[in-house]
């Protein structure tokens, strides 16, 4: 029996996709990842997603120029705000 390693729910570039279940990324395990690493420094997670965002934005207009990315902000940095 082979046994092979996990693999981490990371985005695959530059489809913006997870490489492990093919959702959009960052996908729901990758955001409690990141949630659970980034957990005494909110706005250190914000300022990654960003850069992450921008990022994620240029690559997928570049592949589909007719049809640009569509809500970015709520797919990286809304559900990562600090609730209030």
């Amino acid at each position: 029996m082979v046994v092979r390693p996990p693999v981490p729910h990371v985005a695959m570039r530059p489809l913006w996709r997870c490489r492990n279940c093919g959702r959009e990324w960052p996908c729901q395990p990758a955001k409690l990842a990141l949630l659970t690493e980034y957990r005494t420094s909110r706005t250190a997670l914000l300022v990654y997603l960003g850069t992450l965002m921008h990022e994620a934005t240029n690559q997928l207009t570049q592949l589909h120029p007719d049809h640009p990315p569509a809500r970015m902000t709520e797919r990286f940095l809304s559900w990562a705000r600090a609730r209030t």
